[in-house]
């Protein structure tokens, strides 16, 4: 009984969550948000919608079930899941994801190779999704506003994304009308999936659209004084790729990173920056910049209040 009463609230507090969220998705025009995240320690869950699809993460943790009982007690969740959320069950893809290690080999782990992938829509562009090949989907929900402060800005602008990942916000500074557009990423699989990004939303400029495979810290070196005047850095906490010259540790490098930023925008420009670190604390003193805007609260969208866990800011030159 008393796992059924477990149930029964689970069912309770998604019901009353998705009937929150949906309302205030439909009202913004939002098809891909998060529902549930870890609302009850018994159900550790991230539950999100993309389109027509669910995408349902199981945190792991010790749960104290055998596999078999693990097995059961997950199929009656994605059949309650699947029944409230009015997706059918062949449509929930299921994921397990990892303790969060910090480092991006972990952030962006392959996990089988089979590749799926699909199209969804935010703020009338095109996003590529992949919902079983990868740990995160190719889309973070939680930048769905910052993403569009960047569109709003970008406007005859020469755009930077640094640590670029997929390229949703080298695609909305495209669509918001920039000059050029140059991501940067470590990843050529990532490199690739942000060129078809931008090639779904038919935005074709070879010249002015480039997509360079690099090493951050050291290609924030080769770039000439004012090169850019729009920034954007949302990088892992912590990687130690192979690849790289030197690890990077965002709590320790920040200040080093974004005064080569600095130095590479031009007067007044702009600078978005984000981390995921829960304990990070900006070293204002030592960060060369006009002026520094925590814009965090700015930026938390609807389906976030409340369970954001990351720092943002928005720098001026």
């Amino acid at each position: 009984m008393q796992e059924e009463a477990k149930l029964q609230m689970f069912e309770n507090r998604l019901l009353k969550v998705y009937k929150h969220k949906s309302k205030l998705a439909r009202r913004q025009a939002v098809s891909c948000y998060r529902v549930y995240d870890h609302d009850l320690p018994e159900f550790p869950f991230c539950i999100e919608l993309y389109g027509d699809k669910v995408y349902l993460a199981e945190y792991l943790r010790r749960h104290g079930m055998t596999d078999e009982e693990h097995e059961q007690w997950l199929s009656r969740c994605i059949v309650l899941i699947s029944t409230l959320l009015e997706v059918p069950a062949d449509k929930v893809y299921v994921r397990q994801r990892k303790r969060m290690s910090h480092r991006a080999e972990d952030q962006y782990e392959k996990l089988n190779e089979e590749k799926e992938f699909f199209t969804v829509e935010e703020n009338g562009l095109q996003f590529l999704v992949n919902l079983t090949d990868y740990l995160d989907t190719g889309l973070f929900l939680d930048h769905r506003l910052t993403r569009q402060m960047v569109r709003e800005e970008s406007k005859d602008k020469r755009v930077l994304n640094l640590f670029c990942y997929t390229g949703s916000f080298s695609v909305y500074a495209a669509a918001g009308g920039a000059a050029s557009v140059t991501s940067v990423d470590l990843s050529k699989t990532y490199l690739q999936w942000a060129a078809d990004n931008f090639a779904i939303n038919h935005l074709k400029d070879p010249g002015n659209y480039i997509f360079d495979h690099a090493d951050v810290k050291q290609y924030l070196k080769t770039l000439k004084p004012g090169s850019f005047d729009l920034v954007i850095m949302d990088p892992p906490t912590f990687s130690n790729s192979k690849r790289m010259k030197d690890f990077l540790d965002i709590q320790r490098d920040h200040a080093e990173l974004l005064n080569d930023v600095i130095k590479a925008t031009a007067k007044d420009g702009l600078i978005y920056f984000s981390t995921n670190y829960t304990k990070f604390v900006l070293d204002a003193a030592n960060i060369n910049a006009a002026s520094v805007k925590d814009i965090n609260k700015a930026t938390t969208p609807f389906d976030f209040e409340g369970k954001l866990k990351r720092s943002c800011y928005k720098l001026v030159v």
